[in-house]
């Protein structure tokens, strides 16, 4: 009896993760068992680090805040909870984007947040 081997799968396989590879380290780009294994970690810290990046803009949003907020002569926490209860809903994106593009607008949300607070 005939041995199969399937080669033209296997090597359509190969090809597809050698080709997913290109530009990586040593024999990890060119030796197909390195080749998965290093692929299967890339793949998994790529979909990690894309979850993790949302968290990281987020911390950069508040920095931002933080810092034009404390100019203005309130903290970062107050000038939310004042936000909050003068019933205002910006979220930290536009207020960071408000802070460095339209310091004049992020001044007004800034006072009525204080106003709220007294």
């Amino acid at each position: 009896m005939v041995r199969v081997t399937n080669a033209p799968a296997r090597k359509r396989s190969n090809k597809r993760i050698l080709k997913r590879v290109k530009g990586f380290w040593g024999d990890r780009k060119n030796h197909v068992a390195l080749a998965k294994t290093s692929l299967m970690k890339a793949m998994a810290y790529a979909f990690s680090h894309r979850k993790k990046k949302k968290g990281e803009y987020r911390s950069l949003w508040i920095q931002r805040i933080n810092a034009k907020a404390r100019a203005l002569g309130i903290s970062y926490s107050k000038l939310m909870s004042g936000l909050h209860k003068a019933g205002i809903d910006i979220n930290r994106k536009i207020l960071a984007d408000m802070a460095i593009e339209d310091g004049k607008a992020f001044e007004a949300v800034v006072d009525k947040a204080k106003k709220a607070l007294k």
